[in-house]
């Protein structure tokens, strides 16, 4: 599925296009796709919120498939390894970043799905050294959104930090959320967890998964926050929770852009009201290899698994739709590629 140019049509990207098979680079694998997870980055590319760097482009980048080929005689992975590819396509490993571990924000960064082709294909190339091992324990349905709602939400929650038993509060709640309301109960057990979701069967989802207290952007849980991650788009749901945050709370956005709402003055900050008394607000940016491998870790060995509804490849453009109009999701979308792995 190829997006010869961004569109904000109901079908930006060619239906069941055809392209050459890449060939793996010195140090690259060839990875025969089975799986490839629908990410609202994803949307944002096709609709030119994110510029890829060239065109046309093969979107996707929570990817998993088996080992095709490898190129160069020091690899340590071989024909048939299960591997998955992330949003973190490469760093330069050189700059001030990388060498203090935080690759996720080196100038050179590069992301797949954007800067280079990504999972929405049979065949992706990535370096040996950014592809991951799939853990056993984990279908290749399961692997995938991990790969990023879930990496990326694993970082949010690093950085949300709060202490076991303090109430921590998800705004939006849809691949990346589910899975963070997940891990904050097997990270900390005793905070209670608070969702704000616009949808009332998202909300509904989010107490079937241990959620405390759920309402929309604009309704007032029972206590203040000490922690806020938000995964929306928008800024309209920000500017409504960012007053439930407690003095000295911290609220960080997982979101690669934000748009204006339908209307721009609801989206105004109140310097006194939602920033004041030492609030903290941070984005989180991009992912490292370590979330990626950490998150996979976690989900094999403590049985945490994603909510997913699979659909075939061609019917990315269905997903992405279904993502632009608001359209309930449950979980995480994964498209099918092949079936003979």
């Amino acid at each position: 599925m190829i997006l010869r140019e961004p569109s904000r049509g109901d079908e930006p990207l060619d239906s069941v296009a055809t392209a050459p098979v890449p060939v793996p680079a010195d140090g690259e694998i060839l990875v025969r796709v089975s799986v490839c997870g629908v990410c609202r980055t994803d949307l944002d590319i096709a609709e030119g919120r994110l510029a890829a760097k060239r065109y046309p482009l093969i979107p996707g980048h929570q990817i998993v498939g088996r080992v095709a080929a490898a190129a160069g005689a020091s690899s340590l992975l071989i024909e048939g390894d299960r591997v998955g590819v992330a949003w973190i396509h490469e760093a330069d490993g050189v700059c001030r970043w990388c060498q203090a571990g935080a690759e996720n924000l080196c100038p050179n960064f590069q992301s797949t799905g954007c800067d280079v082709d990504g999972g929405y294909a049979e065949y992706v190339t990535v370096r040996e050294s950014f592809a991951h091992r799939i853990p056993g324990e984990l279908t290749d349905v399961d692997a995938a959104p991990l790969l990023c709602a879930g990496a990326i939400g694993w970082r949010s929650l690093r950085l949300a930090n709060p202490d076991d038993g303090e109430p921590l509060g998800l705004v939006g709640f849809g691949a990346s959320a589910h899975l963070v309301l997940q891990l904050a109960r097997l990270r900390h057990p005793s905070s209670p967890l608070f969702v704000f979701a616009r949808d009332p069967n998202q909300r509904a989802f989010a107490r079937e998964l241990g959620a405390a207290w759920t309402g929309n952007f604009e309704d007032a849980p029972p206590t203040q926050l000490s922690a806020i991650i938000d995964t929306t788009p928008v800024w309209y749901p920000m500017v409504c929770t960012l007053r439930r945050l407690a003095p000295g709370g911290r609220y960080i956005i997982n979101a690669i852009r934000k748009i204006d709402a339908d209307r721009p003055e609801l989206s105004k900050l109140d310097y006194a009201r939602d920033l004041w008394m030492e609030r903290e607000v941070k984005s989180v940016a991009n992912v490292t290899r370590n979330d990626v491998r950490e998150v996979l870790d976690i989900a094999a060995s403590s049985g945490l698994r994603p909510t997913v509804e699979e659909i075939p490849l061609e019917r990315a453009n269905d997903a992405l739709a279904r993502m632009r109009t608001g359209a309930s999701i449950r979980g995480a979308i994964v498209l099918r590629i092949s079936s003979q792995l």
